[in-house]
């Protein structure tokens, strides 16, 4: 192009034609003209010539918001009150899909509804929140020329969108959403409180200095019956509000995960599952059934994606440790977790960095801070409580699909050291209950992730675990863990497998325990007949299982053959152990209730002295065998000895039965139905009538109503009674329960024969 008049070019009356492409312009002159033109370089859209920023900061740009917010009435009310008050800034913090965005958008709403402007921004990159922000400013008033100003670098932009919202006319809400890089607000002063109106940040980040000047509201996943309204006003029809609690409680009350969940129910075309074949066909892959029902494919819509956008957030923090620590938290459990797994006494460096990618030791309190601080787990405890760490169930169950199938034996191999080393051993004291309580549902989830590799480590702890629950007295979830224990050995090790039959032996134990006797029995049955082929009759495993098969026996009636039983594996256990070994020990202390029970009084005055000794001497007087010793001696003498001595000795019993387990046991009740017992028998028949009702109301709290033992207990009162004269209400209790008591021990019981005998007329 010539323009007229330069001087290397005369003027010219001929026309300059010129053509100009895409967004340039091509001028003609006639005459000296000084031209200034502005180029402002945006990236090439993607799709449909669009230009950046929003189409508009005056629509909440949350998708799929619902008709009625369930729950958050607390946080909603102080919002509320926030904009009512016109100032402050508030951050909504939360892990993500726990309905941020959903929550800011009904406050956006609330805004309009008490005559504010409502303006929405979202943080989510660089260039989305400068031009949103430069568009507020426009809103408020800047003029096009002031905008293009700061567009191009020659006007601070913050503090030009932050000068129209000072001034402005109307008060307003500035939701600034999904800021989870509040490094981004903070590097262009974009947040700031205004005398003006509201400032409402939504974040997956819970601590930042940015954040120091705001109030912070934390928000969690709904509770359950308010999780299971949102399935039903979602899909009304696919079922019942209690089908909505099953499948709320498998989402684990996520909000994203719901409102997918009722989507998909709501709008299916060729399937009509209910709510009940949902939760069905949740167990096999949860993520991605529930992504189903998503209507877009953006990473913070899909439950298998949302949460990786925070672990790449990390990386690019420079916490890439913080990946492998989620990866060894999916193995175990949704419950809270005691950091004490993280000891480094529960977990070597070597574990650490044989994981992949390698965790340092020294990187556990930056990858754990950077989970806390991104809202991927959650820290409870302090004070003197336990702390734990707690991770969302969903997020566990997306991540753990996610290690590759090469390196998951590693982490399983790991988190199964970790347990073991923080799991109470048999002879626990009362105080580690807490700590057991805490990783029992992990020891679960764990047995629920092995494989062939890494299953009998974790048989091996499971079991360790169901010892030591059972020892609390909580036998059905002793139980429960063994018997999962044994099924998991069972399927990939098989049923005769040394792991197995250990699980097996300590279900048996339990069933005893819990009064399931018959079941007891043949599964105790079963575990030394395929002992004694694997590993030989006089094997040590073998000859334990022995002893413990002739508990339910005994209490089934079958006293010969409970006898026979019993006096052959102390035979064995004498020969391969020795007669002061623990094993040995504990099958001497169970023979003298026999020998005592059954009438073996000269053999009982042999035994029971000397075996007490053997166990203080060789075990001391706290440990269990010992107690269990004190505990059959003392009923042993009520058939030998005379009132005081066993009156002494049942003392004795249930003072160490309360060191070793607590005042509320199980076993506590036993020792004090003994002493009861005693103390009838030196006629302090008022005494005893309070010991065994407290005996009898604790075994109906802790093992249930119709308990063997529970019943037992009962006719044992009625004897206590009838001894005080108090005939009416011990007729009653014989009659309510002397069938049942004869139906689980046989009418030769020597209990029931001795009550019954009271009232044979």
């Amino acid at each position: 192009m010539n323009p007229a008049g330069s001087d290397d070019f005369p003027a010219s009356s001929t026309s300059v034609e010129g053509q100009a492409s895409d967004q340039g312009r091509v001028y003609q002159a006639a005459r000296d003209q000084l031209i200034t033109e502005h180029h402002h370089h945006y990236p090439q859209p993607t799709t449909g010539g669009r230009w950046p920023g929003p189409d508009s900061v005056r629509v909440a740009l949350a998708e799929g918001a619902p008709k009625v917010l369930r729950n958050r009435s607390g946080l909603r009310a102080a919002l509320t009150a926030a904009i009512g008050e016109g100032h402050g800034i508030h951050v909504v913090h939360g892990m993500g899909g726990c309905g941020k965005t959903t929550l800011a958008h009904w406050a956006f709403q609330e805004a309009l509804n008490q005559d504010r402007v409502a303006l929405w921004v979202s943080a989510s990159d660089r260039t989305t929140l400068r031009a949103a922000m430069l568009a507020v400013a426009a809103d408020r008033g800047a003029a096009p020329g002031e905008v293009a100003a700061a567009q191009l670098g020659q006007r601070a932009a913050a503090d030009l969108a932050w000068h129209y919202l000072d001034r402005s006319s109307r008060p307003w809400l500035l939701v600034i959403d999904n800021a989870d890089e509040p490094g981004l607000l903070e590097e262009g002063g974009w947040l700031r409180a205004s005398a003006a109106g509201t400032v409402l940040v939504t974040s997956r980040r819970s601590t930042a200095a940015l954040w120091r000047d705001a109030r912070l509201h934390r928000l969690d996943v709904l509770p359950l019956d308010d999780a299971a309204q949102v399935l039903c006003d979602l899909a009304p029809d696919a079922g019942s509000l209690q089908d909505a609690k099953s499948v709320a409680r498998r989402l684990g009350c996520l909000p994203l995960a719901l409102s997918l969940a009722g989507s998909y129910l709501a709008h299916q075309l060729l399937e009509s599952w209910t709510m009940s074949d949902y939760h069905d066909r949740l167990q096999d892959d949860a993520a991605g059934l529930i992504d189903q029902g998503a209507q877009t494919r953006d990473s913070r819509h899909l439950v298998s994606r949302t949460w990786q956008l925070t672990l790449d957030n990390l990386t690019a923090q420079g916490v890439p440790e913080a990946t492998t620590l989620l990866r060894l938290l999916s193995c175990f459990a949704a419950d809270p977790l005691p950091l004490t797994v993280f000891a480094r006494g529960a977990v070597s460096t070597a574990d650490l960095e044989s994981l992949e990618p390698p965790l340092q030791a020294a990187q556990l309190e930056s990858a754990l801070r950077g989970l806390l601080d991104h809202s991927l787990a959650s820290l409870y405890g302090g004070s003197g409580e336990v702390r734990c760490i707690q991770v969302h169930g969903l997020l566990l169950e997306s991540v753990h699909g996610g290690i590759p199938a090469a390196l998951r034996p590693g982490y399983l191999r790991v988190a199964t050291t970790m347990l073991r080393a923080v799991a109470p051993t048999q002879d626990a004291a009362p105080t580690d209950v807490e700590q057991l309580r805490l990783i029992t549902p992990h020891i679960t989830a764990l047995l629920r992730h092995v494989d062939e590799i890494t299953v009998s480590p974790a048989v091996g702890t499971a079991v360790q675990v169901a010892q030591c629950v059972h020892e609390t007295g909580d036998y059905a979830a002793a139980i429960a863990l063994a018997t999962l224990a044994g099924d998991t050995s069972q399927r990939l090790q098989g049923a005769a497998h040394p792991d197995t039959l250990t699980a097996r032996h300590q279900q048996g134990d339990s069933l005893r325990r819990l009064g399931r006797l018959s079941e007891a029995e043949q599964l105790l049955r079963s575990v030394h007949h395929e002992r004694t082929a694997v590993l030989g009759g006089e094997h040590p495993d073998t000859l334990r299982t022995a002893a413990l098969l002739s508990l339910p026996l005994f209490l089934l009636g079958r006293h010969d053959e409970s006898l026979r039983c019993l006096s052959g594996a102390i035979d064995g256990q004498r020969r391969v152990l020795g007669d002061d070994h623990v094993d040995t020990l504990k099958s001497r202390a169970l023979n003298l209730e026999f020998l005592a029970e059954t009438g073996h009084t000269d053999a009982f005055a042999r035994e029971g002295p000397d075996t007490v000794a053997s166990c203080e001497r060789t075990l001391g007087h706290e440990h269990p065998v010992t107690v269990i010793a004190y505990s059959n001696y003392a009923l042993g003498l009520l058939h030998t000895a005379t009132p005081e001595e066993a009156e002494a000795a049942a003392c004795r019993a249930v003072e160490a039965r309360v060191r070793l387990h607590g005042a509320d046991h199980p076993l506590v009740y036993s020792a004090k139905l003994v002493l009861s017992w005693a103390l009838m028998l030196g006629e302090r028949y008022e005494e005893a009538v309070i010991m065994m009702r407290e005996a009898v109301a604790g075994r109906e709290r802790l093992l249930g109503l119709e308990h063997p033992l529970t019943t037992k207990a009962r006719i044992l009162l009625a004897e206590r009674l009838a001894a005080a004269g108090e005939h009416s209400e011990a007729q009653q209790l014989l009659r309510e329960n002397l069938t049942a008591a004869e139906g689980t021990y046989g009418v030769a019981d020597p209990d029931l024969i001795r009550v019954r005998a009271l009232y044979a007329d």
